[in-house]
């Protein structure tokens, strides 16, 4: 048999080694996300801008803005979270394309 002291030790390198293997894992997640951001941020820019001209159009128009378009915006959900990034930036496009349709066929 073991003695208690090789035990411990035994068990203080082990919940090292996981803990190390856990801040590892979350060091990589980290450097992803710093790596994903300035496109993200680029693509979120592009959307933003397209967004604006829209409503731009619709102002020069003379439009009034629908409440029930804002509704429809504000009740939909924007995909977040560890999903594929390009999933969540062709769900946004597609609202934006919704909501544009829904003033242009505005009388």
């Amino acid at each position: 048999m073991t003695q208690p002291q090789t035990l411990v030790q035994a068990a203080l390198n082990r919940l090292s080694a996981r803990l190390g293997s856990g801040l590892a894992d979350a060091a990589a997640e980290l450097a992803v996300l710093a790596q994903d951001a300035p496109e993200r941020l680029r693509q979120e820019w592009t959307l933003f801008r397209e967004e604006v001209e829209l409503e731009a159009e619709r102002l020069e128009r003379g439009e009034a803005a629908d409440p029930d378009a804002v509704a429809d915006l504000q009740a939909t959900p924007v995909p977040t979270g560890n999903g594929d990034p390009q999933q969540q930036i062709d769900a946004l496009r597609a609202q934006v394309a919704r909501l544009a349709r829904r003033l242009e066929d505005q009388p």
